[in-house]
């Protein structure tokens, strides 16, 4: 699968960075669209709100790909330890990344480091129990 060994949080954090630095006039928490409800009311999105539904999703394929154990599986989650230090060290060093959408892409980045390690080594273990068995019936 051409996605292992990619870390897929790095699209969002991209966007993140292009929207903040090329298009400052950007507001993460203006609106950016709006739907009619059946209730009457308008239901907004924001721009910020988009790029964390982006994130969970992409968050949603990490953990997919966590499950797989490869070599490749381990550069993965390298990489996405990576990503998470350098967007900790963005947060806190650069103005522009000091919002509320930065913050929470920054603990979706946490999320997929920790869950990523911990899908794997549950997953090893069970394929090291499942080995072992074999070879006692043998």
């Amino acid at each position: 699968m051409w996605l292992v060994g990619f870390p897929l949080l790095l699209i969002p954090f991209a966007i993140y960075n292009i929207v903040a630095f090329l298009m400052p006039e950007v507001a993460w928490d203006g609106p950016a669209t709006s739907f009619g409800m059946a209730s009457g009311v308008p239901w907004t999105m924001t721009t910020g709100a988009w790029l964390l539904v982006l994130a969970v999703f992409m968050l949603m394929l990490e953990t997919i790909k966590a499950t797989r154990t490869s070599p490749r599986s381990i550069v993965d989650h390298a990489l996405s330890l990576i990503l998470f230090l350098a967007m900790g060290v963005e947060f806190i060093l650069v103005p522009r990344a000091a919002t509320a959408t930065f913050f929470v892409m920054l603990v979706i980045a946490f999320v997929d480091v920790v869950g990523g390690f911990a899908v794997t080594l549950r997953t090893a273990q069970r394929d090291l129990t499942i080995e072992g068995h074999d070879r006692l019936v043998s």
